[in-house]
């Protein structure tokens, strides 16, 4: 393995997060704060506790889960476009690096980037709600493994787009009110029961599910149910994956 390329192509998409500091980090954590201070603290007030645990404080794993997945998109597919658009892709395809060793660089990046951001809105999150974490281990490896998923369809998203819109279409359409609707501020048992069964459809609940069992014990889903679906979607994100490289999709042709 080329362990000089992979950490070529790791640390300088890291240092493009450090130039972008204001867009990287600082504006998803603002937006995410304004959240907590509107629904945590306003609205959260006002509120019942659901399952024991208080409004505030529930709607943590959620809004962490909504950044991570739309910054996780971002930076990877922004990441692999970037050379595409100049034209340096050619050179990483020409180069003595495999296909697995570019996408453990890009994906790495990336994801690394989201766990950092993730562990950054929990730390400001404290200073609005107050919050216990009961599986701080499953807590980091559902952070970890989202963040991997997302960036591996950031990738794929990045591979597909030939313009600057479409790298915005899947994360601002189609993410983010998946999110949205997959029980970032709400528990899906509240709901209706046809659309509790409807919401089941959505590939987010998961996620967010299980993110919250790490904290509080509490879920929609059954946690092993949320972890086999998470790794079912890196599964078909590397198939995907796979397929570009074996045909050259967008890369070489």
């Amino acid at each position: 393995m080329n362990l000089h390329a992979i950490k070529a192509i790791y640390v300088f998409e890291l240092a493009r997060t450090w130039r972008t500091l204001m867009q990287s980090i600082a504006s998803p954590v603002i937006s995410t704060s304004l959240y907590f201070i509107v629904f945590g603290s306003a609205i959260g007030s006002r509120m019942v506790e659901i399952e024991g645990v208080s409004y505030g404080a529930f709607i943590v794993p959620g809004l962490i889960m909504l950044s991570i997945l739309t910054e996780s998109i971002m930076n990877a597919s922004f990441g692999i476009y970037m050379p595409k658009f100049s034209g340096t892709i050619y050179e990483v395809l020409s180069a003595p690096i495999s296909a697995f060793e570019i996408v453990v660089g890009y994906v790495g990046a990336a994801a690394t980037k989201s766990v950092i951001l993730g562990l950054i809105i929990l730390a400001t999150a404290r200073l609005f709600v107050d919050f216990s974490i009961l599986h701080p281990f499953w807590m980091i490896g559902f952070l970890v493994l989202t963040s991997v998923a997302f960036s591996l369809l950031g990738f794929v998203i990045g591979v597909w787009a030939d313009g600057w819109e479409k790298l915005q279409i899947v994360p601002m359409m189609i993410v983010t009110p998946l999110a949205f609707l997959g029980g970032s501020f709400y528990s899906i048992s509240m709901l209706p029961e046809l659309w509790q069964k409807i919401t089941l459809f959505n590939p987010v609940v998961y996620l967010i599910s299980g993110f919250r069992w790490s904290f509080y014990g509490i879920s929609d889903v059954d946690v092993g149910v949320s972890l086999g679906a998470t790794f079912g979607f890196v599964l078909v994100c590397l198939a995907a994956i796979w397929a570009i490289f074996r045909t050259g999709y967008k890369l070489k042709t």
